[in-house]
């Protein structure tokens, strides 16, 4: 058996049947009232029948005033999802669909806090008043009082028990990239003087008290994970040295799997991207020449750590994985972009019929000129950027409705149509 086929044991007792995860990505799949769509079961039924051991959804948020995108889930409140409600029924639909092969299907539970974009947030929460800027797409943010702080933490808690109870086999708890939890322990965005501020241990609080509060709601034999930045890549940020301590910790709090990536929407290292170079702290030189952008990082991190790792990011030839996985270093392979295209990519990995996933990305660009990703503009990468991810929204959007795949779409098509799909779902929720 190759160690990509190996099952995994997890400290909570639950078994992972491979080592291949699909990595979460977010879907804008939503009815208006923010509530999973058949769009969703279509998509992971798919997924599931593809053969990955492990299905990590997108963003599920717990407050709907504030979300990543529109056409996010969000379960707010909680306290109404109980058998026989429409949202609640529609999630267990989800779940069934989800793990129609025996895989687990685990639900990312996120806040985007100062993330969230004005046509979706008429405010942004976070930790303190830091507004982000980029392309004018964000408000400022208003900083949370302790009181919105602990509602959160039962907020995540609440979703946690709504997951379980319709069918999800596990959760996420969304910690990287710059949302809200993540926010909390970056120096440069949480400037609070008080107990959730200052020190890394006050600034990791809000995210070890929800954990134990997730963990308190699902019990001890349920999948527990935690997606957690290596570094924000950005000076006076999180840290390596931060996420290293923080993982120390984290060994104390029942943790079934560790998800390490990086970068935030400044520094978007997560797809491979350099962000700012005005106020960007880059990467090792020999984690820049790995096919997977955070394998160095996740080198370090097992030697503290003492829960599987998941690592995404890059991950394109399957020896690439057998041999991360071999080093011991990492547990699970994440694979997220190349399942836009190939859902049963992971099917064909296990059994060695396929040795490599698509890598469109390298070839998809908006053109030349001034569009031009070499121009260094930080603008013209962001763009550029943005009609990537739109080209691979749109054939997430293919799947879902069951439509044939167009891998002849144009980037800038594909950027228009996420435009308005964008634009036009965030008048329908607001309608609604």
């Amino acid at each position: 058996m190759t160690r990509l086929a190996q099952p995994l044991s997890l400290p909570c007792g639950a078994r992972l049947p491979n080592r291949l995860c699909k990595s979460a990505m977010t879907e804008g799949l939503s009815d208006p009232r923010l509530y999973a769509s058949e769009r969703h079961n279509r998509l992971y039924r798919q997924w599931s029948e593809g053969g990955a051991g492990l299905l990590i959804s997108g963003n599920v948020m717990i407050d709907k005033r504030v979300m990543e995108r529109p056409g996010n889930v969000a379960i707010d409140p909680a306290s109404a999802y109980r058998p026989g409600h429409e949202g609640y029924e529609r999630l267990r639909a989800w779940a069934q669909a989800g793990t129609v092969a025996g895989n687990h299907l685990w639900m990312q539970i996120s806040h985007a806090g100062r993330q969230s974009p004005w046509y979706v947030a008429k405010q942004p929460l976070a930790p303190s008043e830091v507004q982000l800027d980029l392309m004018g797409n964000y408000r400022r943010p208003r900083a949370l009082s302790e009181a919105e702080i602990l509602d959160f933490i039962q907020r995540y808690a609440a979703v946690a028990r709504v997951a379980r109870e319709t069918g999800f086999t596990g959760v996420q708890i969304h910690s990287a990239h710059g949302y809200l939890l993540s926010s909390f322990l970056s120096p440069v965005t949480n400037q609070r003087q008080d107990a959730w501020g200052g020190p890394l241990e006050n600034r990791a609080r809000f995210l070890l008290e929800t954990l134990r509060a997730v963990r308190k709601a699902v019990g001890p034999d349920f999948p527990l994970s935690v997606k957690l930045n290596s570094d924000d890549f950005r000076k006076g940020g999180f840290e390596f040295s931060d996420c290293l301590q923080l993982v120390q910790w984290l060994n104390t709090e029942s943790v079934d799997l560790l998800e390490v990536s990086g970068g935030t929407y400044e520094q978007p290292k997560l797809l491979g991207y350099e962000g700012r170079t005005e106020d960007a702290r880059p990467a090792r030189q020999s984690t820049q020449q790995r096919e997977a952008y955070f394998l160095e990082y996740a080198a370090a991190i097992r030697k503290v750590a003492t829960m599987p790792i998941l690592m995404p990011g890059g991950f394109r030839h399957r020896a690439a994985m057998e041999a991360a996985l071999e080093s011991g270093d990492i547990d699970v392979i994440g694979l997220a972009r190349p399942l836009c295209t190939e859902p049963d990519l992971p099917k064909r990995l296990l059994s060695g019929a396929s040795l490599e996933a698509p890598a469109f990305e390298k070839s998809l660009k908006l053109g030349g000129g001034m569009f031009a990703p070499s121009s260094g503009s930080f603008v013209v990468k962001l763009i550029n950027l943005l009609g990537q991810m739109g080209w691979y929204y749109a054939h997430i959007e293919d799947l879902a409705d069951g439509k044939p795949l167009n891998l002849q779409r144009g980037v800038l098509a594909a950027f228009l149509r996420y435009l308005k799909n964008e634009y036009g779902t965030a008048w329908r929720m607001r309608r609604s």
